[in-house]
């Protein structure tokens, strides 16, 4: 292991879960079949049935970050969303414009439902109307 990743902040030795990329490994990993087979939707279904707020706050205590390179926390940028304006929307960057980096492009080809489930736990914890996925 390097030393340089060894001291970075944030960083955490030893394994750790597949939580984006477990299902990776199967060649259908993008079919709504395996994504319910691999109890995909279990998260919004949970989700719904607790107040968004709570959801909202959850995600805030849990200091989640977005997969951008800033590492800005997920439930700050969700409280930014200006209350008195509507509709309000979720706008997702899978652009793939920062030199070298392919990770959006894999999670939407390889597993798209994981993201399509986000982004509706996202828009219900933070009251937006619409979705859009920036590509």
């Amino acid at each position: 292991m390097s030393t340089t990743f060894k001291h970075a902040p944030g960083f955490v030795s030893g394994d750790r879960p597949k939580i984006v990329t477990s299902r990776f490994e199967f060649a259908d990993s993008f079919t709504i079949e395996r994504y319910l087979a691999t109890d995909g939707y279990k998260g919004l279904r949970a989700a719904l049935t607790r107040p968004a707020s709570e959801i909202h706050d959850e995600v805030k205590s849990a200091t989640v970050l977005g997969r951008g390179g800033a590492g800005f926390p997920a439930g700050t940028k969700w409280g930014l969303t200006p209350q008195q304006v509507w509709p309000r929307y979720l706008v997702v960057n899978g652009d793939e414009s920062e030199p070298g980096t392919y990770k959006d492009r894999l999670l939407m080809e390889r597993d798209p439902h994981q993201l399509i489930e986000g982004c509706l736990i996202a828009c219900y914890a933070a009251g937006l109307s619409q979705c859009f996925l920036y590509i």
